[in-house]
């Protein structure tokens, strides 16, 4: 229904910066609100930002604030988030969602973000 296709993942020092992006498509106009998860081997896929559709407003988690930031462009049907010094625990796969409250949720297939000492 919904279809997020990421892109923008590598590897990068410490300290360093990566911008990923996602492209949405198909029933675009029913997403309520789009963000980041990331997830390590073993551990649970945790929230990274979210943005609400509506208001624009945008939530993060603890462990990238100050240092993250996400945003959209309508034109394009893309959710980017801009990661900025970064860190070796943000080593994660990075996925996006979108969620809708007559479709569910949707995921990206991932990306990943190595981040070396």
């Amino acid at each position: 229904q919904v279809q997020l296709v990421e892109s923008g993942g590598g590897l990068v020092q410490a300290g360093g910066s990566l911008r990923l992006s996602c492209a949405a498509s198909g029933s675009i106009f029913l997403i309520n609100a789009m963000g980041w998860y990331r997830q390590t081997p073993g551990k649970q896929r945790d929230l990274v930002a979210q943005i609400i559709t509506n208001d624009g407003s945008t939530n993060y988690a603890d462990s990238v604030k100050g240092r993250f930031t996400i945003s959209r462009d309508n034109a394009k049907n893309t959710l980017y988030v801009q990661m900025n010094s970064l860190k070796p625990e943000d080593t994660a796969v990075y996925y996006c969602t979108a969620k809708s409250p007559w479709l569910g949720g949707s995921w990206g297939q991932g990306t990943q973000v190595t981040v070396s000492s």
